[in-house]
């Protein structure tokens, strides 16, 4: 067994450390090794304490995720929380007081360990929480049965309903904690078992107020939105904690965690837990590739996108230069983003010291003056070629050779901005997604002759910047804005064809988007598309092959952009955001059907939802094979991340394998006989689909 539980005695009390690097993470052999510590110091007579302590930064951050992999079915989950559950019982019952000592973290199965101690004692800046809901899980160790008797069920509700953790004085106040220590906590906790030798604890058998348990209980069912499994399977297995003894409220628990573990809800979001850390993962950029360290930085461009830029990097405590070409539009940027700062601390999210200090971070300018001294810019200046050209001939004369040159650029091709700055190797996409001080995608994207210590750099600097970055290549649109004119080019074809604009954007939300296509060309703007559209007919593209609707160029030579001048896709009255239905639209659209020869008809919820996805899977299918994405899960995370894309779903290609590739092979070829030949089957599609594969399938056929 490796030994991830050290034993030693202080003074008749027996220290007993997890060390399970990076986090402490409860694997089978942790679980056992634990067990078997536990079992040695209560049977040793010399011992009259046992204090439970993590090695590293934290307690324990939660079960081994991995182990999940291994629970294929109803009964192996079963087997796996029912031994959990009776080594947590075989602690509760040792006669000597068990004392777990948290520091950072006790989540999950962390936490679940530290109740089926006696005691539990925290440094000050500990957390605890059961945020297994956040993976479709809920707790299996006993967690919805030990936290209401720790701390009432109407905290047990916050914590394993919402995922959210608490702070160690809150858990203390709550009862969950019964001291917090000031200074050496390997000490305190020592010092807490000495005291209460000869006295133990069990947790399971503490009183419960069932009364006010199940007055908490009906009202989290009034307001619980969520329709998922795990969130109401954690709301059962409390329930059941205050109508049954804990033994049968402890098997309910396991039954309802077996439940979810087989759930392709939890698997969706298993899936998406490990891509997010897999995306950071560039195969010819290896581990320990030079990075370039990032202290100062610059942004050219102060309009929305710039001037979120420079807020992420202001609150990421890098100082930052934000140049536009004059004085009011460097004001009008600073404006916002004062307002946007105010807005955080009005909400109480940001101290008024915190703001003065970030705030003054960002440096407006109308020169270049000190742009010899920052590590890396960023460009965001109007989505035109030439103009971004110029730019970057600009910054090769004004910044010093080691400095990283990014675009922020969604569509246009960085090579060409590359060549002007004669730097190659330095320049790189940096695709922030708007808001971009809120939003957490950045698409990394890379150049034919962007250096590996550009592309590490770049990583490294997401993490420190709060995204998740993923890295992609150079192609029109990149991998995000590829695929999403696909899913656009069906919406403005289904609403030719007969839908409404609420219509496709209902269904869309109730699938789970935030946002259906057309209110999200709102927010956007539609002038933004349009003269991306007005570029690619310049050099004789198109976003996607196969009928290209009129009605958004209607709507952009009528003036209508979206929110922000009260009209779109949608009205807006005025200060509103929410979108009015408009006839004008059916309108526009029956006009375009009939130019094209469409007959219109009545389009079913069904076919909407297969069409938008099924042309995203394809797509995503064609961009996985021609390596502009190096993994199926690095497009879920780009999905889930930057579109909002239903995480339970597990992201386009993942919820492409759900409905399965046959299935989705299918309608494609469906729709090509019944729409037109730019409904053409990816090649990569077609290989897994026939070999009974998916897109997560480790390599391709």
């Amino acid at each position: 067994m490796p030994n991830v539980v050290q034993a030693e005695q202080v003074d008749g009390i027996a220290v007993l450390t997890i060390d399970n690097p990076p986090v402490n993470a409860l694997s089978s052999e942790v679980w056992a090794a634990v067990d078997q510590a536990v079992q040695q110091a209560a049977a040793d007579p010399a011992v009259h304490g046992i204090v439970l302590i993590g090695a590293g930064s934290t307690f324990v951050a939660g079960a081994d995720i991995n182990g999940f992999k291994l629970l294929r079915t109803r009964d192996d989950a079963l087997g796996r929380v029912g031994s959990s559950h009776a080594l947590l019982k075989r602690i509760e019952d040792v006669a000597k007081p068990v004392v777990a000592a948290i520091h950072g973290n006790a989540l999950g199965g962390g936490l679940e360990l530290a109740m089926g101690c006696h005691y539990r004692v925290a440094s000050k800046d500990a957390s605890v929480g059961q945020p297994e809901v956040l993976l479709g899980l809920i707790p299996g160790a006993g967690g919805t049965q030990r936290l209401p008797r720790l701390a009432g069920a109407a905290l047990a509700i916050e914590m394993c309903v919402d995922g959210k953790p608490v702070r160690a004085a809150k858990a203390l106040a709550a009862g969950i904690l019964d001291q917090i220590v000031d200074g050496d906590l390997r000490a305190g906790a020592i010092a807490f078992a000495r005291a209460h030798a000869g006295q133990t604890r069990k947790t399971r058998d503490l009183p419960l107020d069932t009364a006010a348990g199940m007055a908490a209980v009906t009202a989290a069912r009034g307001t619980l939105s969520s329709r998922l499994p795990a969130p109401i399977a954690a709301l059962d297995a409390i329930d059941a904690a205050m109508t049954m003894s804990f033994e049968e409220a402890s098997e309910r628990e396991r039954e309802l965690f077996a439940e979810c573990v087989v759930s392709t809800e939890s698997k969706a979001l298993r899936h998406l837990f490990f891509a997010e850390r897999e995306a950071s993962k560039v195969p010819d950029v290896p581990k320990g590739t030079p990075t370039t360290p990032i202290a100062r930085a610059a942004v050219i461009g102060a309009g929305t996108m710039g001037g979120g830029i420079a807020m992420t990097y202001a609150s990421a405590g890098i100082p930052v230069l934000l140049k536009d070409v004059d004085a009011a539009a460097v004001e009008r940027g600073m404006a916002t983003i004062r307002k946007n700062y105010e807005s955080s601390v009005a909400k109480g999210k940001l101290s008024p010291e915190a703001y003065a200090k970030t705030i003054a971070l960002i440096t407006p300018t109308t020169t270049y003056e000190g742009f010899d001294q920052v590590d890396i810019v960023v460009e965001a200046v109007f989505e035109n070629m030439d103009l971004k050209k110029t730019t970057f001939a600009d910054l090769a004369r004004v910044t010093k050779p080691s400095c990283i040159l990014a675009t922020n650029t969604s569509t246009l091709d960085l090579d060409e901005f590359g060549a002007a700055s004669g730097r190659l190797p330095q320049v790189i996409g940096h695709h922030f997604f708007s808001p971009a001080n809120v939003m957490k995608l950045l698409e990394i994207v890379r150049g034919r002759e962007t250096s590996a210590e550009t592309i590490a750099t770049s990583v490294a600097l997401g993490k420190r910047l709060s995204k998740i970055g993923v890295v992609v290549g150079n192609c029109f649109g990149f991998v995000a804005n590829r695929m999403v004119a696909y899913y656009m080019r069906e919406a403005y074809l289904l609403l030719e064809e007969g839908a409404s604009v609420a219509q496709i954007d209902g269904v869309l939300t109730a699938f789970g988007m935030p946002v259906g296509p057309f209110g999200m060309q709102d927010i956007a703007g539609i002038d933004v598309g349009a003269r991306i559209r007005q570029y690619l007919a310049s050099v004789g593209k198109t976003r996607a092959e196969g009928p290209q609707s009129e009605v958004p160029d209607r709507l952009f030579a009528l003036g209508r952009y979206g929110q922000k001048t009260g009209a779109g896709w949608y009205r807006y009255e005025a200060g509103s955001r929410k979108g009015i239905a408009d006839p004008l639209i059916d309108e526009l659209a029956a006009e375009a059907a009939a130019r094209r020869g469409v007959t219109r008809r009545t389009i079913t919820d069904h076919e909407i939802l297969a069409r938008i996805t099924t042309a995203l899977a394809n797509e995503g299918a064609r961009v996985l094979e021609e390596g502009y994405a190096l993994r199926a899960g690095d497009i879920d995370v780009i999905y889930c991340y930057g579109f909002g894309f239903p995480r339970h779903r597990g992201g386009p290609m993942f919820y492409a394998d759900t409905v399965g590739l046959p299935a989705v092979l299918s309608r494609v070829e469906d729709y090509r006989t019944r729409l037109g030949d730019h409904w053409q089957p990816a090649p990569l599609l077609v290989r897994l689909a026939t070999a009974g594969r998916g897109f997560h399938d480790a390599g391709k056929p």
